[in-house]
């Protein structure tokens, strides 16, 4: 989630892909093929047969297997399969990472969640009417500081060859944000989606560890759960292989643009992450088991406040906590995880009570209309519930 609430499709709808589904079972990434209708399978094919290029979805069930779908495919011009173990930019499902970071520094007595912005970083949110003074780590992390995002963005299959490899540096996004009125205030009083706020717990977690975001990221969480396939990539503008290609229609006007290469704008903690479904999918059943924050910390993390009405047909029922957002399930009770989406990419993920956990990646993913992008986030939310509602 960047610029817009969820960046789902900023493009036409211009592509039925071909479904070429297939299933694994075993206790790595699959091992022994299994034959016949599935649900996962049928889930990930509606989903192309809205016009997204390749899904590839992955079910780690309560006594361990790993379930793999795919979908579609991974080059237009190829036509190669999609990979279940491939690489894809998580976008947003970073924030997940961050906060986690956060709350594990909650619970070393490092800061508070109450701790307002200025204690940490003075001076920093500041103008237009901000004041680091009265927002908290809290806000931040729940989307209701009423922080202004002002995030660049493509315009045009132009600007985008132009400008693929810029960059921005965590303190120039939140200097373009000071220059906006914020959204609301008082703080806490809304809710409304800020990648600023991220980019500023990026900040903080560098002044209160003295290292970057994704270095603690890195030596908290990827090391310690042995996540081989997660990386920050820096300003490198390649994804590690095997990896699905990603495409985008900036106009209708325009042929579709193989955007997978490029230097994420935006990758100051508020997104960055490259991963694959393997890793956040043990990541995601770690965090929500108990294995990386103490009882207290993730306590806080699911303690929840209403999501803002603009992304309730996108979120139906959802609610935020602190860098996660819990979902309902038709077979009752809920789920917890986070979606992101960037250039032509959509992650969603969820974990249950009993640890089944679900991660599917969308590429290539074009959309006219706000209607097109309805319709493919409801396929995409129905893979999931499905996905953890099993019987």
């Amino acid at each position: 989630m960047t610029s817009s609430p969820i960046r789902r499709g900023r493009s036409l709808l211009a592509l039925a892909a071909l479904a070429a589904v297939t299933l694994t079972a075993g206790c790595g990434s699959g091992t022994s093929t299994v034959r016949g209708p599935s649900v996962l399978e049928r889930d990930a094919a509606a989903i192309t047969a809205l016009g997204v290029t390749g899904v590839q979805a992955r079910v780690i069930t309560p006594d361990g297997r790993n379930l793999t779908a795919t979908s579609g495919v991974a080059d237009l011009n190829t036509r190669r399969p999609v990979s279940p173990d491939g690489h894809f930019r998580i976008a947003s499902v970073t924030k997940a990472f961050t906060a986690t970071v956060i709350l594990q520094l909650v619970g070393e007595g490092r800061l508070g969640l109450d701790d307002p912005v200025e204690r940490h970083l003075p001076g920093t949110v500041s103008g237009s009417g901000n004041d680091g003074r009265t927002i908290t780590i809290r806000h931040l992390l729940q989307h209701t500081s009423g922080i202004h995002d002002d995030f660049p963005d493509y315009t045009s299959a132009k600007d985008f060859q132009q400008h693929r490899y810029d960059t921005y540096t965590a303190k120039q996004i939140v200097a373009r944000a000071m220059r906006h009125q914020p959204d609301f205030k008082p703080p806490g009083k809304q809710w409304i989606y800020s990648n600023t706020g991220y980019t500023l717990l990026g900040l903080i977690i560098q002044r209160v560890t003295g290292h970057p975001w994704h270095e603690e990221v890195r030596n908290r969480i990827v090391r310690p759960l042995n996540l081989q396939h997660t990386t920050w990539p820096g300003t490198s503008p390649k994804l590690p292989q095997p990896h699905a290609q990603t495409y985008q229609r900036f106009k209708p006007s325009e042929p579709i643009t193989d955007v997978t290469d490029q230097v994420s704008l935006v990758n100051n903690g508020e997104a960055g992450l490259v991963s694959t479904t393997a890793d956040l999918t043990t990541f995601f059943h770690a965090l929500l088991t108990g294995r990386l924050l103490p009882p207290a910390q993730l306590a806080q993390m699911k303690t929840t406040v209403p999501i803002g009405k603009q992304f309730e047909p996108l979120m139906p029922g959802a609610r935020d906590g602190l860098g996660i957002f819990s979902h309902p399930l038709t077979c009752g009770g809920t789920y917890w995880g986070h979606e992101g989406g960037d250039s032509g990419w959509i992650t969603a993920t969820g974990t249950t009570p009993d640890g089944r956990t679900v991660a599917v990646s969308l590429s290539g993913v074009q959309a006219a209309t706000p209607q097109d992008v309805l319709r493919i986030s409801q396929a995409e939310n129905t893979l999931v519930n499905n996905a953890l509602c099993p019987n």
